[in-house]
């Protein structure tokens, strides 16, 4: 839709609540994974404000119009209190929110803070909001050859945490790149479902969600950055989520998520994708406890504690121990089959004598690797 029509280049054009689900929101990937330093409120006027801009007719001077009724429609504000409220965010967004952008350049990288909208206009007697861009965000906004993400305004509608806005940006910037390559190829399936199971680090999560000095015990990051903000996501988007902590050491230090697109858009729709969703969850569940179960009796579990490979702390993972069972286990086995128990305990003192780099980020990838690259070796010498 375009914001200033070629024959109206000098008139202003106002959208209204009825655009609202016709629109998306159109941004660089730069932009993104920026911090922003703002409050859920400023966000999401920038977001509505940036779905008005036609990428193929940019606004003359940088300028859009926004009605008060989508504003208040769109913030869900009610009558008594909406004018006030309004007032109070415009205020806060223009006094406290900026983007801070990281960009790689040849000689390392480049940090630039941007207060993204710095003139807003209204008025008692009619129903215009006028929004006017930085200058120098613009490009980020309309420059959009390549590395830009897309999504409806509409998703953020019902998303009531900065985390939930920012991460659903950011899951649909992956989930953008997955859909891309899966049609258009050019990356190897390795590399396209790694865009649907992204991983990002702690240290790169907080940043982008600004809370490097927030939430510092890992349960309460957990609770406000990752587990309510998904609830959201996956009750009022076209994304179901989940996600796997990454460990090294005994530190989280990654996420993985998995994002799930919902297939059909109306309401009762989503609830019964949801509903196949919750019950494939609690099938995988199920199948990690009986995973988790059955390496808790395997005596490989001990062998590997003997060799310290696991503590007793971590035999407490249930993602260690269902990946162990599922994925090395089965291969011990094998060479249980070749050259007894006993091959098998040799077969861990080499490994652990030859592990002068080792690091326990992933123990099971670490593990299924060495005794793969051991069995054919066997399998020769018993032919």
């Amino acid at each position: 839709m375009s914001i200033i029509p070629e024959k109206q280049k000098n008139q202003k054009q106002v959208l209204t609540v009825n655009d609202l689900e016709k629109r998306k929101v159109v941004e660089h990937n730069s932009l993104i994974t920026s911090i922003a330093k703002m409050q859920k409120t400023a966000l999401k006027m920038f977001e509505l404000a940036v779905s008005c801009i036609d990428t193929e007719n940019p606004p003359k001077d940088n300028i859009i119009y926004l009605s008060k009724k989508e504003l208040f429609a769109f913030f869900d504000v009610s009558s008594a209190s909406k004018h006030t409220r309004f007032k109070e965010a415009i205020e806060l967004m223009q006094k406290q929110a900026f983007f801070q952008i990281k960009e790689v350049k040849d000689k390392g990288y480049e940090m630039t803070s941007i207060v993204p909208i710095p003139t807003v206009k209204w008025n008692s007697y009619n129903d215009d909001v006028m929004i006017q861009f930085n200058q120098f965000i613009m490009p980020y906004l309309i420059d959009l050859k390549a590395e830009f993400t897309q999504y409806k305004i509409s998703e953020l509608k019902e998303l009531n945490s900065k985390y939930s806005i920012i991460l659903y940006r950011w899951l649909s910037m992956n989930y953008n790149q997955y859909e891309h390559y899966s049609y258009k190829g050019g990356r190897r399936k390795e590399q396209v479902e790694a865009y649907r199971n992204p991983s990002i680090s702690i240290r790169e999560l907080r940043e982008i969600t600004d809370t490097i000095t927030d939430y510092k015990l890992m349960h309460q990051f957990t609770e406000w950055v990752l587990e309510k903000p998904l609830s959201e996501i996956n009750a009022h988007t076209s994304f179901n989520v989940t996600y796997d902590k990454i460990k090294k050491g005994r530190s989280i230090d990654s996420i993985v998520f998995h994002i799930e697109k919902k297939r059909m858009a109306d309401d009762n729709s989503y609830k019964l994708e949801d509903k196949v969703y919750q019950e494939d969850k609690a099938r995988k569940a199920e199948t990690e406890k009986d995973l988790v179960f059955q390496a808790m009796q395997s005596p490989y579990t001990r062998l590997l504690i003997e060799n310290m490979f696991l503590n007793v702390y971590e035999t407490t993972d249930s993602q260690i121990m269902a990946g162990l069972q599922a994925h090395v286990y089965p291969l011990y086995d094998e060479l249980k089959e070749l050259r007894g128990l006993n091959g098998v305990k040799d077969h861990l003192s080499y490994v652990r004598a030859k592990q002068e780099d080792y690091s326990k980020k992933n123990i099971c990838k670490y593990l299924k690797k060495s005794i793969e690259q051991y069995l054919p070796t066997v399998k020769r010498q018993e032919l």
